[in-house]
């Protein structure tokens, strides 16, 4: 019905215009300009840099998808509420396809030229309100880098022909090859391996999670010693990246799962994970990189921009071994799995 492989090489041409808007907002405008809060959706906060995007996406999307394939949108910022279809007018159950994107993905550390943001873009075969992400075929990741830096990656898959990447020479416009390859270590020890945790609001029991665990895996720590390396980076898809380049070992981001314990015992909740910001798993499972749910079981979120995810990244089958069983005896322990 679409050919996937014209489908991914031009999703990749609408994440390159997405980037060279954004580096020319981030030359051009303030951090205090870019910043500002433009509005609130039921998603997430939409900043101005957010807002900005959308005059390049919604007409390059028109310009290279919508003549291959007809498409239901969903897209945070732009339509919380219900798809937008491409062809405008097209009914919504006649959409071939349905495309899930964040355009911005790490909209916080890049508004502040701080490190890398991440276009993030997926396609699956339109099966209503059930398209979930195990339905997503194609997908792409186009790195949105600060001011500085003088390589901006992309990735790109189609489902069952592995995962292409290539290094842009912000200077040269050179491109390079290259494959992902996640970590080949048997353990977490001595790695990056965090539970992420980057806003107020709960961060007292991911902390004794994390300390629980690396004491049932590694055993007492010496001050003196660094067993395990921490990292907050504020974007689903740059965390994604750094399982896929073979920098972290280990990610666990079970807000959705925090969330849930609190609307139980009556507490107010916070900002989880949504789908939008996990449209690229299909990167890094066709990279080798194991993501599950909060369960440990594969991970089939609605294609939304509203529903709360827990996940879980593994870098290879052995630290799942590793981790798995003691993570989930841990999460249940700190009610955070009933």
């Amino acid at each position: 019905m679409y050919d996937r492989e014209e489908v991914r090489r031009r999703l990749l041409r609408v994440g390159e215009c997405v980037r060279d808007h954004a580096l020319q907002e981030l030359r051009q405008q303030s951090a205090e300009t870019l910043s500002a809060v433009a509005f609130e959706t039921a998603a997430d906060k939409i900043y101005v840099i957010d807002r900005s995007v959308e005059t390049v996406l919604l007409p390059a999307l028109a310009a290279e998808l919508q003549p291959v394939v007809s498409f239901a949108l969903i897209c945070e910022g732009v339509n919380d509420e219900q798809p937008l279809a491409f062809p405008a007018g097209t009914p919504l159950a006649d959409c071939v396809a349905r495309v899930i994107i964040d355009p911005i993905d790490g909209t916080r550390p890049i508004m502040y030229n701080k490190r890398s943001a991440w276009f993030l873009a997926a396609l699956a075969p339109n099966r209503g309100d059930q398209t979930s992400l195990r339905d997503i075929e194609v997908a792409v990741q186009v790195e949105i880098p600060t001011t500085r830096a003088a390589l901006a990656d992309s990735l790109s898959a189609v489902r069952g022909a592995g995962v292409q990447g290539e290094t842009l020479h912000l200077a040269s416009g050179e491109r390079t090859p290259f494959t992902p390859q996640p970590s080949r270590a048997q353990t977490i020890q001595g790695g990056f391996a965090s539970f992420f945790h980057p806003f107020p609001g709960g961060r007292e029991i991911f902390a004794a999670l994390e300390e629980a665990l690396v004491h049932a895996l590694i055993g007492g720590l010496d001050v003196s010693k660094t067993a395990l390396f921490d990292e907050q980076y504020l974007s689903t898809g740059g965390q994604l990246y750094e399982l896929m380049a073979g920098r972290d070992r280990m990610l666990v981001d079970v807000r959705g799962l925090l969330f849930e314990r609190f609307a139980r015992e009556g507490k107010a909740t916070g900002h989880a994970c949504h789908p939008y910001d996990l449209c690229t798993i299909l990167l890094a499972e066709e990279a080798g990189v194991i993501v599950t749910d909060g369960t440990g079981k594969p991970l089939a979120a609605p294609l939304d921009t509203t529903t709360d995810v827990s996940w879980i990244g593994y870098a290879n089958t052995a630290i799942r071994a590793e981790v798995e069983p003691v993570l989930q005896r841990l999460l249940r322990e700190h009610q955070l799995l009933v």
